[in-house]
């Protein structure tokens, strides 16, 4: 099945890929807002996610549009995006030895009659603690770039991860699992590629 991906994460088209599908990328390049302002963080992330997918649709692009938007939650506190390495630092820091939540706004849009689905899913990670020289070789690595939370979950086992509690692929920024699941919901949306 052909999808449309929202988003410039190698990670994402890479795990799409891997699970059988045919990917485009077309990324949304929307301005995201700062989540840590709205008071219903699980409605912002379905608003980003429908937002991402519109304006690429809004692009003339048709077919099936997969958008996503993930964020970490340690603490009460929002990751995102890294900006820089010193961000990035702090962020691997507050993740160590923490248990916390990934959660990911998805839509899937169907662009020939408009009918999009949308919902939210969230991952538990429990990792344990890091050294310093460990968030400094990960740094160095180049991996926390463009990762939320400024870690990408390595498959099939991670060093890093004690426990998972939902989806492993959700962590990876596409809850693939409930992705598969919404499309069944509607069959008709399968398409082949011209």
């Amino acid at each position: 099945m052909r999808l449309i991906l929202a988003s410039q994460s190698k990670a994402r088209r890479e795990l799409l890929e891997q699970t059988g599908f045919d990917v485009d990328v077309i990324p949304s390049g929307i301005d995201e807002p700062d989540l840590a302002g709205f008071p219903d963080l699980e409605a912002a992330l379905q608003y980003l996610a429908l937002w991402k997918a519109y304006t690429v649709r809004d692009r003339g692009a048709g077919g099936t549009i997969l958008a996503c938007d993930t964020v970490s939650r340690v603490d009460g506190e929002l990751l995102g995006k890294p900006t820089d390495r010193d961000d990035a630092r702090r962020m691997l820091r507050l993740l160590s030895g923490s248990t916390h939540d990934v959660l990911t706004g998805w839509c899937l849009l169907r662009t020939h009659d408009g009918i999009g689905l949308v919902g939210v899913e969230t991952t538990t990670i429990t990792m344990r603690p890091w050294t310093d020289n460990e968030i400094t070789s990960y740094l160095d690595s180049g991996e926390w770039e463009g990762r939320c939370g400024g870690y990408g979950l390595q498959l099939p086992r991670d060093p890093f991860v004690i426990d998972i509690q939902g989806s492993a692929a959700n962590v990876i920024g596409v809850p693939l699992e409930r992705v598969q699941q919404a499309i069944a919901e509607f069959p008709s949306v399968v398409e082949s590629r011209h």
